[in-house]
């Protein structure tokens, strides 16, 4: 059998106010504090957009090398929930911001492209509360038109694996140009993973998708219960539903939501109330030479300049926070530099009192400059 997996990663801006209001977009705020009337959809109210929202985009296309679009259109995609006040999410179809691109993932020392098919911005729903009240639900429309980045892969992975690298590295690349914090217990980046299977050789086989999962351990584990489930359906001679599904963290098993609805059924339109984006060139270049090193230009530098293995400068560069915890630590070294000693250090005894303590190296209580001093 043979595994093939798509990931839809929908990432949320790093931007002060929301994409077409300037409602604030803090967390861990008192419900329905930070609504404006246009996040409210009140009657008349019109959306007014960010462009700082559309730079981080265009930063975020750039870092995934892809095609920046001269023109792109919003539209509305039509649905009903409780969360959603407009009945409509503003969202993008046909026109995208940010066309092809990709990504380089390493597994065990062999790297493989996977293919982005797009990003496009669109807005946040509100949040559904279940668990205040045994009879009622609440709505906290504060996320409520918060920007989001959704970045569409190809249908290049086949693995768990592979999944959680792609994942990775993409928020690896988000954090390095400061345009996602990446934090995905707070919901700001999380992935919907689409899984099918086929034999050897067979056009592909009927695709589900896991909604929602927010961390790379329920990447992981999602996709694996939803392989041997899906060979165990195909397998006894039943046919699997094209279907939206739920991972259960408890049960540590997939379990059906609702049967997937083609895009034709959103009744897609472009929106009247904006009008077509349109991006210079001058202005994409002028973005450009704000783009940071970002991790592969950095793992380059790192194993030419402080001659490491591909695997230590791996480790340093995959977060933004160690790779500046590391160039601090070597900068405060003074001459009779021992690199080597410097990296055993932070990815041995560091990291194993970081992790222990569930600290982030950003947070560190032992500073770059006393590890230097030590060593």
């Amino acid at each position: 059998w043979q595994t093939v997996i798509g990931i839809e990663i929908h990432a949320q801006v790093n931007s002060k106010s929301k994409l077409f209001s300037s409602s604030s977009t803090d967390f861990g705020s008192a419900p329905n504090t930070q609504v404006s009337l246009v996040d409210a959809a009140m009657p008349g109210m019109l959306p007014v957009i960010n462009k700082f929202c559309i730079e981080q985009a265009i930063k975020s296309g750039l870092g995934l090398n892809a095609k920046i679009n001269n023109k792109s259109i919003f539209d509305r995609k039509n649905y009903f929930y409780q969360d959603l006040p407009q009945g409509y999410q503003i969202s993008q179809f046909k026109d995208p911001i940010v066309g092809e691109g990709s990504v380089e993932i390493e597994i065990e020392g062999t790297t493989k492209t996977i293919g982005i098919e797009r990003l496009h911005l669109e807005q946040d729903a509100g949040k559904s509360l279940h668990d205040q009240d045994p009879n009622l639900t609440f709505v906290d429309l504060n996320r409520s038109g918060i920007a989001l980045m959704e970045i569409v892969s190809k249908p290049d992975m086949s693995s768990s694996d592979e999944a959680i690298a792609y994942v990775r590295k993409v928020r690896s690349i988000l954090r390095y140009l400061d345009t996602c914090d990446g934090n995905m217990e707070q919901g700001s980046l999380r992935a919907d993973v689409n899984v099918s299977v086929r034999k050897k050789g067979e056009e592909l086989g009927t695709r589900c998708e896991i909604k929602n999962l927010n961390s790379f351990k329920h990447i992981g584990a999602a996709i694996n219960f939803e392989v041997d489930r899906q060979i165990k359906i195909i397998e006894s001679g039943e046919q699997v539903k094209q279907e939206t599904r739920l991972y259960e963290v408890a049960s540590n098993k997939t379990r059906s939501m609702r049967s997937k609805e083609d895009a034709h059924d959103y009744r897609y339109f472009p929106d009247p109330d904006l009008l077509p984006l349109e991006v210079s060139d001058e202005f994409i270049n002028k973005l450009k030479t704000d783009i940071p090193e970002l991790p592969d230009d950095k793992k380059k530098r790192f194993i030419d300049e402080f001659k490491l293995s591909p695997y230590e400068a791996t480790i340093l560069v995959s977060d933004i926070d160690t790779a500046k915890y590391f160039e601090e630590v070597v900068a405060k070294m003074g001459k009779n530099k021992d690199i080597k000693l410097a990296v055993n250090w932070i990815t041995g005894e560091l990291f194993a009192v970081l992790n222990n303590k569930n600290i982030e190296i950003s947070k560190s209580p032992i500073s770059a400059k006393n590890l230097a001093i030590l060593i």
